[in-house]
C-alpha cells in the first residue's frame, strides 16, 4: 500500500541492501527525521521500548508521504497483541522468538484474514478511512503486511528448515544477541561458534528463497552474508555517539 511504502521497500531490496534504523523514542519526529535522513525503513521496537499503541500509530503516520517503510516489532507472538497493531497498517510485523514451525504458522495466521488466517477484521487506516474499496483492500491484505519472523535461539536454528517452509512467511530476521545468549555466550557475536550458526541461518534462508534481514553491524560483514535488509543503528545510539563525539572534540580543543 502507498500508505506504508511496502512496495517501495521491496523494490529497493531487489537492487541493493535496504538500510534502516531502530526507533525507541516516543516522539514521532524521530521517525520523520529517519525518513529525511534517507533510511529505507524504520524498526519501531515495541518489544523493548515503552511505547503505547498511540505512539506506535504516530510513528507509522510520520512516514506517510515519504519513501520510508515502517516495521513494528511486536512484544510477543500473541494474537491479541498483534491484531491492533495490524490495523495501523504498518509495512511489516517483526515477531520475536519464533522457534518452531508451529509458532511461525501462528504468526502468519495472526496477520492474515480468513480463510488463510484468523486475523480479526476491523479496518480504519488501512482502507484510507473509507477511500479504498473493501474488496481492493482484501486483495492487498493477502500479502501485506510483510510477516517477519525472528530467528534468535538455538531451538529455532534446529527447526529452521521447517520454519522456512511456512506458507506466507515474508522474511527471516536474525537476532544475534539473543541467539548468542541461547548458546551461553551472550553478546559474543564474533565468537567462532556463534558466527558459524549465524552463517548457517543465512545460507539456509537464502537457499530457501526467503528474504533475509536483521540488525547487521558492522555492515560489510553482514552484507557479505547476503542480507536483503538491515538496521544499522538505533535512535538512542546515534544520539549518544554523535553527542559524545562532539563533546570529546570540545574537550580536546580545551586541553582536557
Amino acid at each position: 500500500m502507498k500508505i506504508n511504502n511496502l512496495e517501495t521497500f521491496l523494490e529497493k531490496t531487489r537492487r541493493r541492501v535496504a538500510v534502516g534504523t531502530v526507533i525507541t523514542f516516543s516522539d514521532p519526529a524521530v521517525s520523520e527525521l529517519a525518513a529525511d535522513v534517507g533510511f529505507d525503513f524504520t524498526w519501531i521496537d515495541a518489544e523493548h521500548s515503552p511505547f503505547t499503541i498511540q505512539e506506535i500509530h504516530h510513528h507509522i503516520m510520520a512516514l506517510r508521504g515519504t519513501s520510508c517503510a515502517p516495521f513494528v516489532r511486536v512484544p510477543w507472538n500473541e494474537h491479541g497483541i498483534i491484531k491492533p497493531i495490524l490495523d495501523l497498517a504498518p509495512a511489516g510485523i517483526i515477531i520475536p522468538m519464533v522457534n518452531t514451525p508451529e509458532i511461525a504458522q501462528t504468526a502468519v495466521a495472526a496477520c492474515r484474514y480468513p480463510p488463510k488466517g484468523n486475523r480479526g477484521c476491523g479496518t480504519r487506516r488501512a482502507v484510507g478511512y473509507g477511500s479504498v474499496p473493501f474488496d481492493d483492500y482484501l486483495k492487498i491484505s493477502e500479502h501485506e503486511p510483510l510477516v517477519i519472523v525472528q530467528i534468535e535461539h538455538v531451538e529455532a536454528v534446529r527447526n529452521l528448515d521447517a520454519i522456512l517452509k511456512t506458507p506466507g512467511l515474508g522474511s527471516v530476521c536474525i537476532g544475534p544477541y539473543d541467539l548468542s545468549g541461547s548458546m551461553g555466550k551472550l553478546g559474543q557475536v564474533d565468537d567462532p561458534e556463534v558466527v558459524k550458526v549465524i552463517e548457517e541461518i543465512c545460507t539456509k534462508t537464502i537457499k530457501a528463497g526467503v528474504m533475509l534481514g536483521g540488525f547487521g553491524s558492522p555492515f560489510p560483514v553482514w552484507r557479505r552474508r547476503g542480507l536483503n535488509w538491515t538496521a544499522i543503528c538505533g535512535d538512542a545510539g546515534c544520539l549518544f555517539s554523535h553527542a559524545k563525539g562532539l563533546l570529546d572534540e570540545v574537550r580536546k580543543e580545551q586541553g582536557e
